[in-house]
């Protein structure tokens, strides 16, 4: 596998790729002109044959949970897109809203006939101002056109589109908080159940789903289920799109099917930044997923696979790490991001990321001793499915996952009393320091 699938970014190069004019010169709006000739339920089951998983992370069949929704009984329904893109690593629906907002647009049209729903929001991260400006602009081009609105076509399906700006916290990307703030309150977890299809947004059956799996609806529904089931492997179909950032020579999105691996991914992104630097660590779904080492290269970059290997594929943020980079160093930025971000609703994640930041900061300078380290693991553990969310089993998985790969790094900050890096050089170890 060494083929790029260009769907989502088959025009990003385009010098208007953000417009309706542009986006119509390259099928745009077909699909939804198709979905309106169909039954709802179809296109429910379309989407179940076509075995799209949710893409922000979770990896969730999305058509499975269109179909948890309860049956109609008059009131109103709704579609919220979580465009709270937050982890770090994570970069790819900012740029995919940047240069090709249609493909969201329209996925939530057809996304919102199929469920019923005739209000949809789309929840963006409030400090890309730039990215929420396009975004309007978009959906004011979408209403001009007559595509979004009251009696679509001609087709008797009404609806409104609200994109509504956050006020930038990380665990806002959770479905329940985000709720909560798109209601005006503070961005809290909620408890589960009730889950958001049964009593989501104002207490009514809501489907919330991520950027990318929303805007891959169109191209789906025009090109049919088994086009779609036929990329990808067997229980992990279709596209998605690979984030590399870091110490690669050509940083930036790469859209391929999956299970492609991250040696084929960094041959197509010119290798590593410095040839004469190895690989050292690197993220296969952002910084909450626990870390993979150069003998990880070949791991077919799929659910199923990354799974199988210890860890998780998350967003597909990829962040390249060579030989220069202190593992102690970067785990203990990512440790304090998580301490800054815990909404504090729960006790095992807001009193845990506090002390794991503590610890990691305190062997990051070379002090304490090897007993921090089963410290770590301990709090870690303490921490791991007891959390109210995600965000506390996120960060543990940096920790634990560096300590199994790189106890040897943390031991020597030890013995060295402080970083055995020498950044000046941008060498990993002075040779007289590394550990026997």
């Amino acid at each position: 596998m060494t083929n790029l699938t260009p769907i989502l970014t088959k025009f990003w190069d385009d010098p208007q790729s953000w417009t309706l004019e542009t986006y119509r010169r390259n099928d745009g709006w077909k699909a939804f002109d198709k979905a309106l000739k169909m039954e709802p339920a179809a296109l429910v089951q379309m989407t179940k044959d076509s075995g799209l998983r949710g893409r922000g992370g979770a990896g969730f069949p999305t058509g499975m949970k269109w179909g948890f929704l309860p049956p109609p009984d008059g009131g109103p329904r709704y579609l919220v897109v979580n465009a709270d893109e937050s982890e770090p690593g994570t970069c790819k629906d900012i740029p995919l809203m940047m240069a090709a907002p249609q493909f969201l647009i329209e996925g939530v049209a057809i996304t919102s006939y199929a469920i019923g729903c005739n209000h949809a929001f789309i929840y963006l991260r409030g400090e890309v101002v730039h990215v929420y400006r396009r975004l309007l602009r978009a959906v004011e081009e979408a209403y001009a056109a007559g595509l979004l609105g009251k009696n679509i076509m001609g087709s008797g399906f009404d609806l409104e589109v609200t994109v509504h700006a956050g006020a930038g916290a990380y665990i806002c990307g959770e479905e329940t908080a985000l709720l909560d703030s798109l209601e005006g309150r503070r961005g809290q977890p909620r408890l589960k159940p009730p889950f958001p299809a049964v009593a989501g947004l104002y207490a009514r059956p809501t489907v919330v789903n991520n950027v990318e799996s929303i805007a891959s609806v169109p191209p789906i529904l025009l090109h049919g289920a088994d086009w779609f089931a036929d990329m990808g492997t067997e229980k992990s179909q279709g596209f998605g799109i690979f984030s590399l950032s870091g110490h690669v020579k050509n940083p930036g999105q790469y859209e391929a099917p999956l299970g492609i691996t991250l040696r084929e991914l960094l041959d197509m992104a010119g290798g590593m930044r410095d040839p004469q630097k190895k690989l050292k660590f690197w993220t296969p779904g952002g910084s909450s997923t626990p870390l993979f080492t150069d003998e990880h290269l070949d791991v077919p970059l799929d659910f199923e696979s990354v799974g199988a290997a210890g860890s998780m594929l998350g967003t597909r943020a990829l962040q390249i790490f060579d030989e220069t980079t202190c593992v102690v160093r970067a785990v203990d930025r990512w440790t304090e991001f998580y301490k800054h971000e815990s909404c504090g609703k729960c006790t095992p994640c807001r009193e845990g990321t506090w002390w794991l930041k503590q610890i990691t900061g305190r062997l990051e300078n070379g002090q304490g001793s090897e007993e921090d380290l089963e410290k770590l693991l301990d709090i870690c553990d303490n921490i791991l499915g007891r959390a109210f969310c995600a965000l506390g089993d996120g960060a543990t998985s940096p920790i634990t996952s560096s300590i199994q790969y790189f106890r040897e790094e943390y031991i020597a900050h030890l013995t060295n009393g402080g970083c055995p890096f020498d950044r000046d050089a941008s060498s990993l170890f002075a040779k007289d320091n590394v550990p026997a």
